[in-house]
């Protein structure tokens, strides 16, 4: 099939990539000319696991391709993925500008039935606007499908290949089995493609990430109490996910979600509902907690060193939001080190892939190491904000004799606490004993 993906950021080039992958003829457009020219090099913009092989691969293969041109995509695909931003505004609602932009310029240029896809996560009633602005610019024949992704930063292309599920929201028959026509090479080892209206396939999306960040910050809460009573929360969080009806993922506490996806799809179902007559009690809260849990090590930092950081010196290891990705949005890391910054500290950072990201933030405020080793010379403490796999067992020894003292806060729960109290460290975690 014919395939175009109108936005080429995180969800589109995915989107493209693996589409290709099954042999569909794809185009992908975006009005960034340096972008395009870098990708039509065979050079992937953005950092994510596996996503650079397929993607020299179907290039090589002719099977993917690069425009500027919008007419040029309206044109070549029967279906057209729009995974534009909708970034969020400063209500917490979806800013819908960009995809109602270009569903009007479709119009426009539509001489031949479509079927333009909503990819890029939109709140309830976001199809019917798509389609209301595109009916109004012209009597060519279209249909408008919900079709919400469920990648995870770092997994991106095992999700998309391999989907434990495929959400098909449709009102025309027609639309729905082209999707499904295009999907079935996914979905061969029988895991379902759920077909629904526009607007319930749009609410899963936001209530799924919605639930997965109340699991998280309930987890957080749970940490937080455990340190007050004198709870293991390890020990906590095995004996919950032991139970089937909660399982064990998302029950690791540490310092708060970040990432394009869940704070923003949290705030912008929240104000939906806001806006419908709802209040989201449960919602107001993970937002509340989730912003508090960012911070939470901040206060103890300065603590341990009697409330003055003026010429401390803090390493911090990991900044991108999560591991496998260069995905900064919405860091606990660019918490950490603003506070830090505001109470007169100096700060060294190593993270594998999200060091240039930081940099374009906070510029030479901050100094940047080649290694997760040089971060710790000469430093008074070593922050810990992203489970990067490299810092899971780190040389202790060569620790300690970099770091001026041997003192870890660990948002991250990378360590064993008897451990550490063996190896002469000051420990401090979250949810869990402190080792001093």
């Amino acid at each position: 099939m014919k395939i175009s993906v109108i936005g080429t950021g995180y969800v589109g080039l995915v989107t493209g990539t693996c589409l290709a992958e099954t042999g569909n003829e794809v185009l992908c457009i975006d009005i960034d000319e340096d972008k395009v020219k870098t990708m039509q090099k065979g050079e992937v913009p953005i950092y994510e696991p596996h996503l650079d092989v397929i993607f020299e691969r179907n290039i090589k293969a002719n099977r993917l391709k690069f425009s500027t041109s919008l007419k040029e995509g309206i044109g070549h695909g029967s279906i057209i993925f729009l995974a534009l931003p909708t970034p969020e505004d400063e209500d917490g609602s979806a800013d819908l500008s960009y995809i109602l932009g270009v569903a009007g310029e479709i119009g426009r240029m539509l001489t031949d039935y479509r079927v333009i896809v909503d990819k890029s996560t939109v709140p309830v009633g976001t199809a019917d606007k798509v389609r209301e602005v595109i009916a109004a610019e012209t009597n060519v024949d279209f249909d408008v499908v919900s079709n919400p992704e469920f990648l995870r930063e770092g997994f991106a292309v095992d999700d998309f290949l391999k989907p434990e599920r495929i959400v098909i929201g449709s009102s025309s028959d027609r639309a729905t089995e082209l999707m499904k026509k295009l999907y079935k090479p996914f979905v061969r080892s029988g895991n379902p493609i759920l077909t629904m209206d526009e607007r319930s396939a749009e609410l899963t999306k936001y209530a799924a990430n919605s639930f997965l960040a109340a699991k998280i910050t309930f987890m957080n809460e749970i940490a937080n109490f455990c340190e007050l009573v004198g709870a293991d929360v390890d020990k906590v969080r095995v004996g919950m996910g032991t139970d089937s009806r909660i399982g064990k993922r998302f029950l690791f506490p540490g310092i708060g979600y970040g990432g394009s996806c869940f704070p923003k799809d949290v705030k912008a179902l929240y104000k939906s509902g806001n806006d419908a007559g709802y209040r989201f009690n449960i919602l107001d809260s993970v937002i509340e907690v989730n912003d508090r849990q960012k911070r939470i090590l901040s206060p103890r930092i300065k603590a341990f060193f009697n409330n003055d950081l003026k010429g401390k010196t803090i390493a911090i290891w990991g900044l991108a939001f999560k591991p496998e990705t260069d995905d900064i949005r919405e860091a606990p890391s660019l918490y950490m080190i603003q506070d830090l910054l505001d109470s007169g500290a100096n700060i060294k950072v190593f993270d594998p892939e999200a060091m240039n990201n930081v940099k374009r933030k906070f510029a030479e405020q901050i100094e940047y190491c080649s290694s997760m080793y040089e971060a710790t010379v000469g430093a008074d403490a070593l922050l810990i904000c992203t489970e990067w796999s490299i810092f899971r067992t780190p040389d202790f020894q060569k620790l300690k004799t970099n770091l001026k003292t041997p003192v870890v806060f660990d948002g991250r729960n990378l360590y064993d606490v008897d451990e550490m109290e063996k190896e002469g460290f000051y420990y401090s975690s979250i949810g869990r004993k402190l080792v001093q």
